[in-house]
């Protein structure tokens, strides 16, 4: 298990199922993820057991957790390059009354740190859309910076939407996080 702050990170387990299926069927839930169709509970099913095995070559699939061990999301760092040591990170988290509480920060965090400190990756990206105002605001606050963007890459609600490419170096990571970590431990 990793450890957060306010979060725990744990591998995903069948006993997750009904949770992530009421979730991926969420239009508010999904409205920010690339999940636009609904899925069945034996699409689920597949997804939770034939997933890889976590492991550096094959990705990571977590669970977030509250301290009190509430399940109330998911992330992953997927497609993983050994050459490039880099990988893409995804979150959800699925429980909406947990929204803007700082959970996610501190799950993506945690998972950097992981990425970074754990399995010596270089470089962590991802997409956010550009209608997804508190996902964007989030991965600044952990440090991701905008790189770029695919123009009228996604279409949803009628219209057209950038994805907006942002990422995450391990030294920009080590001078934001690991630098407050210490301050706080000197604190202490």
């Amino acid at each position: 298990m990793l450890e957060g702050k306010i979060t725990n990170l744990r591998p995903l387990d069948l006993e997750d199922l009904e949770r992530v299926y009421k979730w991926i069927n969420d239009r508010e839930v999904t409205r920010c993820l690339a999940a636009r169709y609904p899925l069945s509970r034996k699409d689920e099913v597949q997804w939770l057991d034939n997933g890889p095995p976590n492991s550096f070559a094959g990705g990571v699939r977590l669970a977030i957790e509250t301290k009190d061990g509430v399940h109330i999301g998911n992330m992953d760092l997927t497609e993983v390059r050994p050459e490039d040591r880099k990988a893409q990170m995804g979150v959800m988290i699925g429980e909406q009354d947990y929204w803007g509480s700082g959970y996610g920060t501190d799950a993506i965090v945690t998972l950097l740190k992981f990425g970074f400190h754990d399995m010596n990756l270089n470089r962590i990206w991802l997409h956010a859309f550009e209608f997804n105002d508190r996902a964007y605001a989030c991965y600044l606050k952990c440090g991701f910076q905008e790189e770029g963007r695919l123009r009228q890459h996604y279409y949803t609600e009628g219209r057209y939407w950038d994805s907006i490419v942002m990422a995450i170096l391990r030294n920009e990571f080590d001078a934001l996080h690991v630098a407050a970590e210490e301050a706080e431990t000197v604190g202490v």
